[in-house]
């Protein structure tokens, strides 16, 4: 979640209003509690959405949320019934929400987890727990795709929240997204230790990315380099100047070097029942600020344990 909104250490101080949501204002005149004020205050209203406003956290007190009906109100008690339902808290075992603003969500999903679903029937993804919890803020709330990462992988991803964000950052992607950096375990130990990726990609028949020559791929670049490596394996950053599909898994097979966990693509161990890919790294320029804003999460712990001498 972003930052919270933070007042004086008092009930009764006084918040300053361009911190608030934009909502109905009024201050107490007489001793009373919170839920018949509101009756009085919105007679317009019927009883259940009044009710509605208090269980949804649009009802602030001294510029904080209060949602329980018999809160005590005093003569000179600030009362905003706000236009904007509160955010809703986000528990999830599969992801974390890291960031989020009226423009985007940036997440960090685990490894086993689907970005968005490869068909029709309902099946557990990034893009359904993130529509399910907007539009628990309000139904009409929804998220849109920006990019994926591959369900073995974990790390890193964001989604928009409207389609102007969508097509702002797909249509200048390559300008707007400044870093793109992963970390691989991979068999063997990449000679040399850092480098330049530069391949031709194309996909076959079997849903597989391969390396081909360039009037039948698309050209796919990424730096390369070592971090800690061991007779077995080697962990490694990879930063993609290029977002294609299975690019890492693609480039590091073609070099000899496979994933670790990656069968696809030529890995013959599994030493952690997972793909041993993780985005660790994004950084973009916001697309209405016009800020640069990066991100980082820690390498697994598996990962660097594969790779100890």
């Amino acid at each position: 979640m972003t930052s919270q909104r933070k007042y004086g250490r008092g009930n009764r101080s006084s918040p300053n209003h361009e911190t608030l949501p934009r909502g109905q204002r009024a201050t107490v005149k007489l001793d009373t509690t919170l839920l018949p004020y509101l009756f009085d205050q919105l007679k317009d209203r019927s009883k259940s959405s009044v009710k509605s406003l208090l269980k949804h956290g649009q009802i602030w007190v001294n510029g904080k949320v209060k949602t329980h009906f018999d809160t005590p109100l005093r003569p000179g008690d600030e009362v905003l019934i706000s236009h904007e339902r509160a955010k809703t808290t986000f528990n999830n075992p599969y992801l974390r929400i890291v960031w989020e603003d009226e423009s985007l969500i940036v997440i960090e999903k685990k490894d086993g987890l689907l970005s968005v679903s490869e068909s029709q029937a309902q099946e557990r993804t990034a893009y359904a727990f993130l529509s399910g919890y907007v539009r628990e803020q309000d139904p009409r709330n929804r998220v849109f795709v920006l990019h994926r990462l591959d369900r073995g992988t974990s790390g890193l991803m964001m989604f928009a929240r409207n389609k102007g964000i969508q097509e702002k950052l797909r249509n200048d992607w390559s300008t707007m997204i400044t870093r793109r950096s992963y970390v691989a375990v991979v068999e063997g130990r990449p000679d040399p230790a850092q480098g330049r990726l530069v391949s031709y990609l194309a996909e076959n028949s079997r849903m597989k990315v391969f390396c081909t020559d360039a009037s039948r791929g698309k050209e796919a670049v990424m730096r390369y380099r070592v971090l800690q490596s061991n007779d077995r394996y080697s962990l490694v950053e990879c930063e993609l100047e290029t977002g294609r599909k299975n690019q890492i898994r693609a480039q590091m097979e073609e070099a000899g070097y496979p994933v670790a966990g990656d069968p696809k693509y030529g890995a013959k161990t599994d030493p952690a029942q997972r793909l041993m890919l993780h985005a660790f790294g994004l950084s973009f320029i916001h697309p209405v600020t016009g800020h640069e804003i990066a991100f980082e999460t820690p390498i697994p712990s598996t990962f660097r344990a594969l790779v100890k001498d």
